[in-house]
């Protein structure tokens, strides 16, 4: 057995973390989710099913919405936020290859010589890599801290962060020019110019003064629409109780169909459409397990000190917003719905459960008929033939991830009153909407992100309605911004990069002395397979193309409307996939752009990745010899992460095995991709002013994407429920197992950063 080793990192000098004895987060996502509204993505981080969150949480096929039909699956999401953010992960991606392409400014003044842009390029790099290290720390001591320390003692965490690092200032300077551009005049004003819809939308969320004066009036039309608290319909005297066209008394199921069919809000569990995970060919229905709003069921639980705060505030949160809401009996309704939330907790699977990542022993294709045995307290037919506006035969097949579950949660809702039934469904509605709702009810939200986080502001109104932009109108945004910010030189740039790095994975999986030749040549097949889109889809340049994406109204003075629009034309398009074969060759396939390339072609061959086929298909390529020398050098992984600390509190290293060999593998395609430019190229000159070779300044370049400070009281949630480690650890793990760094930066043997036995896969 590989022996692992143990270390502490104190940063008791910087504001905020204190790391003792072991982030969304979105084109890099860290952080934990709770399940109620986008404003609070930021602050609880990676979902296991929140609304309108992604995240590889679940499956390559699933996304994190916490609604029943998502807008896109997880291999369509990989960038779609990355289209946004593009320019600035160019800039990060370059610093990853030891600054390879810094030299190259596309924004100098063109009135300077080459060479005079290019010694402007380098002095502006040598000065942003000093200011950032502490000299005073010994890179084979803690790698981390000399690469950050200057950085994290210059900086604090913005008031209305968690956390604050450099890829969130890349990010800021992006979102500045976006909030420009959405200012801008409308140049098409066409009906169905997206150009239009795009820039009205982000201006109806700013529009406060017209939010407020609607106050609690768009939400309480839709509870009355689903009959109100206690299913008697909105009370006598409540706000909007005389409402004409106020159905009364919906039946469980209608409402079930509400939520998922047009809420887009998972209720018990998720239904979704994705590609079916043994035919990448095709789409099909899939549910899983899901309805919980805070996001790790442990929560429910009162394990802990912490588990139990959360779960109080939760319980304050939810009584405030149902008394705004016009609920009697606010409190007692929260404590029904969280004791209902509990027996969900109960028969949920954890998501870090080594059942929730072997995805071939979840997957179970059965017919409708066999569903209805299987879960007999919901009528499934019905409920798909409305969604889907069909009429399926009860042989129509799906797939089911969480049989089990499935079983279970029949009897739950069997057991359980129909009041109570109906106010948690219209809880999940409310926890979904409210934060699109006034500035009272923002508050409100506010103030349980405060106890929970220490987020002493909220996030500034045009950064938050620029988020909710993006999430609802991320290609029509994406197009504002490459047509402005994203030259091809940029896009060309990137793609040399990826060959560099598919070509240096091909010759890692030729040299590998653990994997069999049989195993190494379905490997390589795979990474020659492999799609990476770099850049952006060419149809973002076509504004008919994007047009046809948005078709729903949008009105600058109703922001509710509008967020309920997008949600009904979501679900429509993801309806139709069922009848879609799947186009592999399309746009929102589109694959790594940014500083992980490396890291996020090693997720093919992870815990996860490594269980489909080149052609994206549920199955086993790897001999059994060569998978059990996987499981035990993945297992060296596992134990070298758990020896990791924050306050006292471990890194799960099983939840973030994925992420730990991608950061490790990433960082090795890299280096060895930077060799095979140097030896094409020839040695790049030095760094004025500074002492380091290029060579030290890519492993440095790595680990200052990762200098980050967080607010101490998000580590709690973090370590719970974040498949990624602490940025601290994700360059310690990486760095101090890898030979050439301690080669690089002559570290004795046996220092912390080149410890005598390590850990590697790739």
């Amino acid at each position: 057995m590989e022996k692992t080793y143990s270390l502490t990192a104190h940063y008791d000098e910087f504001q905020e973390v204190k790391y003792g004895g072991r982030y969304s987060s979105d084109i890099l996502s860290n952080g934990m989710t709770l399940h109620l509204g986008g404003s609070l993505d930021r602050h609880m981080g990676r979902s296991r099913g929140g609304t309108w969150s992604g995240g590889r949480n679940k499956d390559p096929g699933s996304t994190g919405n916490s609604g029943g039909l998502p807008r896109w699956s997880r291999r369509e999401i990989c960038l779609l936020s990355a289209l946004v953010f593009a320019a600035g992960m160019c800039v990060i991606l370059g610093s990853m290859l030891a600054l390879k392409y810094i030299s190259l400014d596309a924004h100098q003044d063109m009135q300077c010589r080459q060479d005079c842009q290019r010694k402007r390029s380098l002095l502006r790099a040598a000065r942003f890599v000093q200011a950032n290290i502490d000299p005073t720390i010994q890179p084979c001591q803690d790698f981390y801290s000399f690469a950050c320390g200057g950085w994290l003692r210059r900086h604090g965490i913005p008031e209305d962060k968690l956390s604050y690092g450099i890829i969130t200032a890349i990010g800021e300077h992006n979102e500045e020019k976006l909030q420009r551009l959405l200012l801008e005049p409308i140049r098409r004003r066409g009906p169905n110019s997206a150009e239009r819809k795009v820039k009205e939308f982000y201006r109806s969320c700013i529009n406060i003064q017209e939010i407020d004066k609607l106050g609690s009036d768009p939400m309480m039309e839709v509870i009355d629409s689903c009959g109100g608290w206690d299913l008697v319909g909105a009370p006598p005297g409540a706000a909007g109780w005389e409402r004409e066209g106020a159905p009364q008394r919906p039946d469980f199921n209608e409402l079930l169909y509400r939520t998922q069919g047009e809420y887009s809000t998972a209720v018990f569990f998720s239904l979704t459409v994705n590609v079916d995970d043994k035919n990448s060919s095709r789409n099909a229905i899939r549910i899983d397990q899901e309805g919980l709003t805070l996001p790790e069921r442990s929560l429910y639980l009162g394990q802990d000190e912490d588990s139990t705060k959360i779960l109080t505030a939760y319980k304050g949160l939810m009584e405030r917003l149902l008394s705004m809401l016009g609920a009697h009996n606010a409190t007692q309704k929260s404590t029904e719905i969280i004791q209902l939330e509990t027996r969900l907790a109960n028969i949920t699977v954890s998501e870090y459960d080594d059942q929730r990542k072997d995805i071939s022993t979840m997957y179970n294709r059965i017919t409708l008929r066999q569903l209805q045995r299987i879960a007999p307290s919901l009528h499934w037919k019905r409920l798909l033939d409305r969604i889907f506006h069909d009429n399926f035969s009860e042989d129509e097949e799906i797939v089911v991830l969480a049989t089990d579950y499935m079983q279970k949660v029949s009897e739950i809702i069997k057991t359980t009153s129909k009041r109570v039934l109906h106010n948690y469904m219209l809880w999940r509605i409310v926890a979904a909407l409210s934060e699109h709702l006034s500035t009272a009810f923002r508050s409100t939200i506010h103030e349980f992100s405060r106890e929970i986080d220490g987020t002493e502001q909220q996030l500034e109104l045009g950064r938050l309605c620029l988020t909710q932009t993006n999430k609802h109108f991320g290609m029509a945004l994406g197009a504002l911004f490459v047509q402005q910010h994203f030259s091809s030189e940029s896009r060309a740039k990137v793609q040399e990069l990826v060959e560099d790095i598919k070509h240096s994975l091909d010759l890692r999986l030729q040299e590998l002395d653990w994997m069999d030749e049989a195993t190494k040549d379905a490997a390589r097949a795979k990474l020659k397979h492999m799609i990476v889109m770099t850049g952006y889809p060419d149809f973002l340049l076509e504004p008919e193309l994007i047009d046809q994406e948005y078709e729903f109204d949008v009105d600058e003075k109703a922001y509710f409307k509008n967020i309920l629009n997008s949600i009904k034309f979501n679900i429509k398009l993801s309806v139709r996939k069922i009848h879609e074969k799947v186009d592999k060759t399309a746009s929102l396939n589109y694959g790594g752009i940014g500083a992980i390339i490396g890291h996020e072609l090693t997720h093919g061959y992870d815990d996860w990745g490594g269980q489909y086929d080149r052609h994206g298909n549920l199955k086993q390529w790897w001999t059994e010899e060569s998978y059990k020398k996987f499981q035990k050098k993945a297992e060296c992984i596992v134990k070298l992460y758990d020896n990791f600390t924050v306050y006292s509190q471990r890194v799960n290293g099983r939840l973030t095995l994925g992420e730990n060999i991608a950061d490790m593998g990433g960082l090795k395609l890299s280096y060895y991709a930077y060799q095979k430019w140097v030896r094409e190229h020839g040695p790049e000159r030095p760094l004025p002013g500074l002492k380091y070779t290029h060579e030290q300044l890519l492993f440095i370049a790595f680990a200052q994407n990762w200098c980050m400070k967080r607010r101490s009281q998000s580590i709690y949630l973090q370590l719970l429920t974040d498949k990624h480690a602490p940025e601290h650890y994700r360059v310690i793990g990486s760095v101090s197992q890898f030979d050439e760094f301690a080669r690089v930066f002559h570290c004795p043997k046996s220092s912390p950063m080149n410890p005598t036995h390590k850990c590697s896969v790739w």
